[in-house]
This record gives structure tokens, C-alpha cells and sequence, in this order.
């Protein structure tokens, strides 16, 4: 058995074509399918069920593909390891960010670790605070960048807090509260909210602030997108709250403090395990302690 059969075996499982796995493996068809039918040869029966219109995976090779990837990691870290203690940092960096991190200036760290170390591939993917902890805890993400209420830290990860700020209001500029100095959330209760997905931590700190306050708002518009939630701002459909740190990069509103607005926190999490040498070397990078204590 050969690593290259594994890479095929899960290349085939993942896209679900003989053709599109060559493609992707940079081999002629030919090749790939010789090689995994003589791997379930020596295996002793099918990996694939194939048809005219479909491959898919057998009973057996239902239980071959995790293993197949086990070993195509293991691989890939001890390759990346035996780099590293030759002072040479190599493999894979996979980053998530929320859309209103702000404590870090992510493309600018980035380029400066890509120029220090052009031999990672760097991958980065943006998403919601709580499912970008899920993602490092499960091993899809290396290290990622968090916004949470100050009443909530992230668990199962290793975690550094960046900064605390407070929410401000964001309104368009012709807004009537638009020249104020300073507002409270009871005076806001009334408008029409422009907000992150129910559920998600960006939505949270504000429901929090709300509901401490024993104050109702209606959400009438939801988006993931802060740039699209700016733009209803803008058009005057609605108001928002987002992060002090983060409004100074938004053109087009009006920015007004807000007395008990809620306090966010920005942490950088990574696996309880022993991050890849590129994780390390990213948090390095950050000044970011690697060997800090582990939430519950």
C-alpha cells in the first residue's frame, strides 16, 4: 500500500468522479484507476462502486476513508515536522475570521507571514464566532478570530484575548440621531434593527445588552455580510450596532456612542493539541503565547 493510492482513494471518495479526482491529482485517468484497482486487489474487494452515471463508495470503502486521511495527515505532519527542526517552516495554514475582526489587521499579517514563509499555503475562511470555535476544535481550522459578549469565552480551545470595546450605533447620515453625542439603547428600541443571524455571537452581544436593559427591539433584517448590513444603513432601512474598533473603516453612516452599549471581546483561539509548526509560527508572529491554559 502506497501513500499515492490513498491520495487517489480520497480524491475519488471527495469529488465522486474517476475523471475529476485525475484532474485534481494531476495523473491521467488511466493511471489513477490503475492504481486504486490494484490497491483493492491487494485489499481483497471493492473500494468504489462505479456506473456509468456515478461512483460511489462500497461498505468497505466507507471504512477505508477515514483511515486513508489519518495517514495522509500523519504523513503531511511528519514531513512538516522534520521541517521545522531544521529551522524551516512548511505545510498548511488555515485561518477563520469573523467579517468584523478588528484587534488584528488579518492581510497585513498575513502578507508578513507569507514573505517570512513562502513555502505555507495559507487558506482563509470567514464565518460566525461560534462555528469558527467548532471548526478549530474539530481540526478544520488552525487558529481563528473571535467577537463575543464579555460575558461568554470561548471553550474547548486555546484562546488569547486581544482587545475589549464597546458597541457604537451606526445610522445613516441624515438620520435624526445622527448629530447626537450620545445614546442610549432605550432611545434606539424604538428603530428598526439591521443585525447579524439570530443564534450567532455578532447577534448575541446586542440581544444581550437588550434584554439586560428589559428593553424590546425589533430585528427586521438579518445578513451576514457586514458590508451588505451597511449599505440597508445607508438607505436608511434600518440602524445597527457594531464593534467602536471596527466603525472607523465604514464610509457613508454616522457613528454615535452608546452609554450602555454592550462590551465585546476579541480573542484568537487554536487546538488544545500541539498546533502545526505554521500555527505556531503565525502566533508567533502576533506575539500571541503559544502554551496558554485551555478552556473548560
Amino acid at each position: 500500500m502506497e501513500l499515492q493510492q490513498l491520495r487517489y482513494v480520497v480524491a475519488v471518495a471527495e469529488t465522486k468522479s474517476f475523471t475529476r479526482a485525475a484532474e485534481r491529482c494531476l495523473v491521467v485517468q488511466s493511471a489513477l484507476s490503475h492504481q486504486i484497482a490494484r490497491l483493492e486487489r491487494e485489499l481483497g474487494g471493492r473500494l468504489f462502486d462505479r456506473t456509468s452515471r456515478r461512483v460511489r463508495l462500497t461498505a468497505a470503502g466507507e471504512a477505508f476513508l477515514p483511515a486513508a486521511r489519518q495517514c495522509l495527515a500523519a504523513a503531511e505532519r511528519a514531513v512538516i515536522d522534520a521541517a521545522a527542526a531544521l529551522g524551516e517552516v512548511r505545510g498548511r495554514l488555515a485561518l477563520g475570521v469573523i467579517p468584523t475582526v478588528a484587534a488584528v489587521d488579518v492581510p497585513a499579517a498575513l502578507t508578513r507571514f507569507h514573505t517570512r514563509y513562502p513555502h505555507v499555503r495559507i487558506h482563509l475562511r470567514q464565518g460566525h464566532s461560534l462555528d469558527l470555535v467548532e471548526q478549530v476544535k474539530h481540526g478544520d481550522l488552525d487558529i481563528a478570530f473571535l467577537g463575543l459578549p464579555a460575558t461568554v469565552e470561548p471553550r474547548g480551545v486555546r484562546a488569547w484575548e486581544l482587545t475589549r470595546d464597546r458597541h457604537v450605533a451606526v445610522v445613516a447620515p441624515d438620520h435624526p440621531l445622527a448629530g447626537e453625542t450620545e445614546v442610549a439603547l432605550r432611545s434606539l428600541a424604538a428603530e428598526v434593527f439591521v443585525d447579524f443571524p439570530a443564534d450567532s455571537a455578532g447577534r448575541a452581544q446586542s440581544d444581550l445588552a437588550f434584554e439586560a436593559a428589559g428593553i424590546d427591539r425589533e430585528v427586521a433584517l438579518e445578513v451576514g455580510a457586514v458590508d451588505i448590513m451597511v449599505r440597508l444603513v445607508q438607505q436608511g432601512l434600518g440602524v445597527a450596532m457594531l464593534p467602536s474598533r471596527f466603525v472607523p473603516r465604514l464610509t457613508g453612516v454616522a457613528t454615535i456612542p452608546v452609554s450602555d452599549a454592550p462590551q465585546r471581546v476579541e480573542y484568537v483561539i487554536w487546538s488544545r493539541s500541539d498546533p502545526r509548526p505554521a500555527a505556531t509560527a503565525f502566533l508567533d508572529l502576533l506575539d500571541v503565547p503559544v502554551d496558554v491554559a485551555a478552556g473548560t
